[in-house]
């Protein structure tokens, strides 16, 4: 059990860190719209710092949580247009 864990806990900062890497803001940043793309950019880059302090300490069940709840921000900031992602990236739900 602890190397799926540990597997799809490295597999998981690697894909949401490549989303982080390919979201960029969408919106006029002077905006409303834009504090809120830069307020979903800045939890996302949050939580892969968190999540990454957690790999670190081998607490992979919270570094896990970490990278999902960060890339449900990002996500989120996605699907509501504050970010625009590669037509072909595997790495968002659209």
């Amino acid at each position: 059990m602890t190397a799926d864990l540990e597997e799809k806990t490295d597999r998981y900062e690697r894909m949401f860190a490549d989303a982080l890497d390919e979201a960029e803001i969408a919106v006029p940043v002077e905006t409303p719209l834009g504090d809120a793309a830069a307020e979903c950019r800045e939890m996302a880059e949050s939580y892969l710092a968190d999540g990454r302090h957690f790999r670190e300490e081998d607490d992979l069940v919270n570094a896990l949580a970490s990278f999902s709840y960060g890339y449900g921000w990002l996500d989120a900031g996605v699907r509501m247009g504050l970010f625009t992602v590669p037509d072909d990236s595997h790495l968002f739900t659209m």
